[in-house]
């Protein structure tokens, strides 16, 4: 059985990973997350993963399979990042309100063998939204380190009239796809004592 590093620190993915009964080990990677000339948003956010996965698989002291994953919010064909501060986040909801945008996550497995990249997009429709309510879900502290500026799974649930595609994918790992990507590379899902492994590799 293969042994899992999952390069992200994201309690949403961590969450996720042990919805399905995978076990894993956190090795977070840091990289640069500007966007680079003529990127398309699905090409962004899958160098983004796959460079994650290898920024970790090259930390590591032996030999491992490593998931990287990123997610981007995308609307007009341009990506919407974390919001820099209130004023950001505000007119970024304010874009997406009352529109259908895009979700991409993108999920990259590394191993000693090769890597393999998937991503997946899903549609989400807004409701109309004002200045003060998207100033008062600026309060609630939800917004500031997730990409478009809000969290599907949080209190931002109120503002989604509808969803096209995966809802874990939203969320930041498309459960379906990656536990097929997992299989074919010999990471077992569904298993007993699932979940973090802490300090196992270096």
């Amino acid at each position: 059985m293969t042994e899992l590093i999952l390069a992200s620190a994201s309690p949403r993915r961590r969450a996720l990973l042990e919805q399905i009964g995978v076990a894993y080990q956190v090795v977070p990677s840091s990289i640069c997350e500007a966007v680079q000339a003529g990127e398309t948003p699905s090409g962004y956010t899958m160098r983004l993963a796959l460079e994650k996965a290898l920024s970790c698989y090259r930390q590591l002291d032996r030999p491992g399979a490593v998931l990287g994953a990123d997610t981007s919010v995308a609307i007009d064909g341009n990506i919407l990042g974390k919001p820099e501060d209130e004023a950001d986040a505000i007119s970024m909801l304010m874009r997406l309100s009352g529109r259908t945008h895009q979700v991409i996550t993108a999920v990259a497995l590394v191993t000693p063998q090769q890597h393999e990249v998937i991503h997946v997009t899903s549609e989400v429709s807004f409701s109309e939204l004002n200045e003060t309510l998207c100033r008062a879900y600026w309060h609630t502290g939800e917004p500031l380190d997730k990409a478009g500026g809000y969290a599907i799974q949080g209190k931002a649930a109120v503002f989604v009239s509808s969803i096209t595609g995966s809802y874990s994918g939203v969320v930041g790992l498309p459960l379906f796809e990656t536990a097929a990507l997992l299989q074919r590379h010999g990471v077992m899902i569904w298993q007993q004592g699932a979940g973090v492994k802490e300090h196992a590799y270096g």
